[in-house]
């Protein structure tokens, strides 16, 4: 653990990443106990203020929306919901298409192939217009949400982990492994799925920024969570209207999934760096 922090250490832009993920982090957690407003309390008098100004608890750091809501506030609100929305999807999404690629991988005929053909289908339909589908045939929740995003990106997972158990399945620890009786699951579970999973990590970095922009947009047109509940996307679209004279109610939480994304992209990129063989070798 000591040499894997010092080589991820190496690189100022992970730091980086990694700083801003810490963040929304410990923002999601406790956000919610420390926040100076309540994210749902209106004050109609304080509407439209800018970022810096006085209110009744303190300062409104980043200003307040077209109800008087703290805009911060609900920012760091909004971050538990793209975190678990981001990780919860993520998991569904490796479950789902770990599960696939390495059957498909390692039974590569009729079952093999037939796998393939689903993922091949569900890479031919736009993912965009089919969560919008789902979503508005279940209706916007959070469960729903997380559910949609999980079983519309499992597609990556599933190739990738498919091509790598293609190569390993012929190696001579599982061939020995069959040799001595043991059966395909103990195969796949035991000698197979530990040696695809360096891939999967990095995979996994990078989909959790991809799940939170796509949660933005849903949210953004109105089919993420209820209404009630403070997201990115559902506050970009209710500043959109106000860009002109108050722009910092669009702008902050659109900085925000900026930050975030690219913080997540800088940590995945730098974890493909050291897991990836190749370019470990280069980096060496």
């Amino acid at each position: 653990m000591i040499v894997f922090w010092k080589r991820f250490s190496r690189s100022k832009l992970a730091m980086f990443g990694l700083a801003i993920v810490l963040a929304v982090i410990v923002a999601a957690l406790v956000g919610r106990f420390v926040v100076p407003y309540d994210p749902a309390a209106q004050n109609i008098i304080k509407r439209l203020q800018p970022p810096l100004a006085l209110g009744k608890n303190g300062i409104h750091w980043l200003g307040t929306e077209a109800l008087g809501r703290d805009i911060f506030s609900r920012l760091i609100v909004g971050a538990q919901v793209s975190l678990l929305v981001g990780v919860c999807s993520v998991v569904v999404s490796s479950l789902v298409g770990i599960t696939l690629g390495i059957v498909a991988g390692y039974e590569d005929r009729y079952l093999g192939k037939f796998l393939m053909g689903i993922t091949d289908v569900q890479l031919a339909i736009p993912f965009l217009v089919l969560a919008l589908a789902v979503v508005a045939v279940l209706g916007p929740s959070l469960f729903n949400l997380i559910v949609v995003l999980g079983l519309t990106n499992w597609v990556q997972y599933a190739r990738v982990v498919r091509a790598e158990v293609l190569v390993l399945r012929d190696r001579e620890y599982v061939q020995a492994a069959k040799a001595l009786g043991a059966s395909t699951p103990r195969i796949l579970i035991k000698h197979l799925l530990p040696n695809v999973m360096s891939s999967v990590i990095v995979i996994s970095s990078l989909l959790v920024a991809k799940m939170i922009l796509f949660e933005s947009s849903l949210s953004f047109l109105g089919l993420g969570v209820p209404p009630s509940t403070p997201t990115w996307g559902a506050m970009i679209a209710e500043g959109r209207n106000y860009i002109a004279n108050a722009w910092w109610v669009a702008a902050m939480p659109g900085l925000a999934i900026f930050l975030t994304v690219v913080g997540i992209n800088l940590v995945g990129d730098r974890l493909r760096d050291m897991l990836d063989p190749r370019l470990k070798q280069l980096e060496n």
